[in-house]
């Protein structure tokens, strides 16, 4: 009997378990801050970074995806797409952006508030999400169908999650206390479904919108690596000063490989 069948079924598997690992030298140290306090913030010479990401180029088709594997996810709407490169008017949403070097590394300021994943349409919302090192992440699920939360993280210090969460369950949280890039979270229940969390060393972070455009407040005046993360598309670093009670303008152009 051919071993084929076999061998293609481990390689699928696999592939589903983990995407592409982040790129390369994205994130900063990784070592967890068990409870280094955050330094104080004059607000009055603290000031702003905002910016624009675009794309150069034809951006990738966004391919339909089939859900009529499970009834409940399949329902009469819009089709439902790929989410790997969200380009509107040759704008990029969904990169991670954040202070990457000449900030120092601190966790969350206790009770900080969690940031919220909730899987809806069988799908994770949002696409990608950031949260300060030492914050939590809610998972929801506001579908009548049972979902489920993989992550596989590479950074010491994040646990590994693998659990289910039934329709109309209570969610469930998960603190990150190590900075880690574009940790990718999977349903193994739905293998079309993806989101990725990013880790932050430091409050001063966002992610673009639709439009490409992000802002990151009560920045303390200093020059800083400034980088931005996109799950397929890689890494830019800038170098940006921020002048106190100033605000910043930073820009990124990325195109497909």
């Amino acid at each position: 009997m051919s071993r084929t069948p076999a061998l293609l079924l481990c390689v699928l598997i696999l592939a589903g378990c983990k995407h592409a690992p982040p790129p390369a030298n994205s994130g900063p140290a990784t070592t967890p801050l068990a409870s280094n306090p955050a330094p104080p913030i004059n607000p009055a010479t603290a000031g702003t970074i905002s910016g624009l990401v675009r794309f150069d180029g034809k951006p990738p088709a966004r391919i339909p995806i089939d859900m009529s594997a499970d009834p409940a996810c399949n329902l009469p709407k819009l089709p439902y797409l790929t989410e790997q490169i969200m380009v509107t008017d040759q704008q990029l949403a969904n990169v991670y952006v954040y202070i990457k070097s000449g900030a120092p590394s601190y966790t969350a300021v206790p009770m900080a508030p969690a940031v919220r994943l909730n899987q809806k349409g069988c799908r994770y919302s949002p696409h990608v999400i950031a949260v300060q090192q030492g914050g939590s992440v809610i998972f929801s699920n506001s579908d009548a169908t049972v979902h489920n939360i993989h992550t596989m993280p590479d950074q010491t210090g994040n646990a590994s999650i693998d659990f289910s969460e039934p329709a109309n369950s209570a969610p469930r949280t998960q603190v990150f206390p190590a900075p880690e890039v574009m940790l990718p979270v999977r349903c193994n229940n739905h293998p079309w479904m993806s989101a990725f969390i990013n880790v932050a060393p430091n409050p001063w972070f966002a992610i673009t919108g639709p439009d490409g455009r992000f802002t990151i407040t009560g920045v303390p005046p200093g020059t800083y690596t400034l980088a931005a993360v996109h799950e397929k598309l890689g890494e830019q670093d800038t170098q940006i000063t921020v002048p106190p009670k100033s605000a910043a303008q930073a820009s990124f152009t990325f195109s497909a490989k």
